[in-house]
């Protein structure tokens, strides 16, 4: 069973940075696009960012454009998420997934198939 394991969560303050990371086991990772996903009290999960299986191309939400990155390193079998210039609305559940498909890219969440647990990022004022 594949597992995903997202850290880096925690308490930062509006301008801050966070750097997220997803442990990935049981699955040739360096086969698959990853994506990261988040979703906020009372809201429906979002994208937030993606990249394909060599990190040749990335895509990002508008919202996070500019300020947060997405990277990986298939040697350790570990997915990224650099957030800089935090602000509340970024307050969310921030899951990592990856892509049913195989050396594929996608924004939609009916393309992954497994699924972290999430880690919660909060930022205050």
């Amino acid at each position: 069973q594949v597992q995903l394991v997202e850290s880096g969560g925690g308490l930062v303050q509006a301008g801050g940075s966070l750097r997220l990371s997803c442990a990935a086991s049981r699955l040739t990772f360096r086969s698959y696009g990853m994506g990261w996903f988040r979703q906020a009290p009372g809201k429906e999960r979002e994208f937030v960012a993606a990249v394909t299986w060599g990190s040749g191309t990335t895509y990002s939400a508008d919202s996070v454009k500019g300020r947060f990155a997405i990277s990986r390193d298939n040697a350790k079998n570990t997915l990224y998420l650099q957030m800089n210039s935090l602000n509340i609305e970024d307050t969310a559940l921030y899951y990592c997934a990856k892509t049913k498909s195989s050396y594929s890219i996608t924004r939609e969440e009916d393309d992954y198939d497994y699924w972290g647990q999430g880690t919660q990022v909060t930022v205050s004022s």
